[in-house]
């Protein structure tokens, strides 16, 4: 299978923090948050795809906890900004003798960006809790992104979308 491949047997779209999606999984269980809107599904899920021609996943934040699971192709390396700024990095892929993981943890009200290194494409799941909406993530905008984490600029701004 090639990325064209995926994208059209999963039945994938673009997604607007770059790569391509499709969700997999609502839950009909709902819980109330003290979010806008308040009612969520208890959890949601996606595959979540990045290629050769879309390999970045913007810097963004969501209110959710989101475990990623790596499914198939190239390594995907994450950036996990801390809200003290500290910045870890890790490498989802299943080559454990070389450091990578299988699967990571961000938790919700942590930045993140994922990229994919090399390959043409990098297959992805995600289990997002409380379940994901697009009114509880944030793309970071690249003026305040600057502003809040000078210091990591350098490092931060090819992965913000412009």
């Amino acid at each position: 299978m090639n990325k064209h491949d995926l994208i059209q047997k999963l039945g994938m779209e673009m997604h607007p923090e770059g790569g391509y999606f499709t969700e997999t999984y609502r839950s009909n269980t709902i819980i109330e948050t003290d979010r806008e809107g308040q009612q969520r599904a208890v959890l949601t899920s996606i595959y979540y795809l990045l290629t050769d021609d879309r390999p970045i996943d913007h810097f963004h934040i969501n209110k959710s906890d989101i475990m990623h699971y790596f499914h198939a192709g190239s390594p995907v390396i994450y950036l996990v900004l801390h809200p003290n700024g500290t910045l870890q990095k890790f490498k989802l892929g299943m080559n454990l003798a070389n450091g990578e993981t299988p699967q990571l943890l961000v938790p919700g009200g942590y930045w993140k960006a994922a990229f994919l290194e090399d390959g043409e494409f990098g297959l992805l799941g995600e289990a997002v809790a409380p379940g994901f909406e697009y009114r509880d993530m944030k793309i970071a905008e690249p003026d305040a992104f600057r502003q809040e984490f000078p210091h990591l600029w350098d490092q931060l701004a090819p992965y913000v979308k412009q």
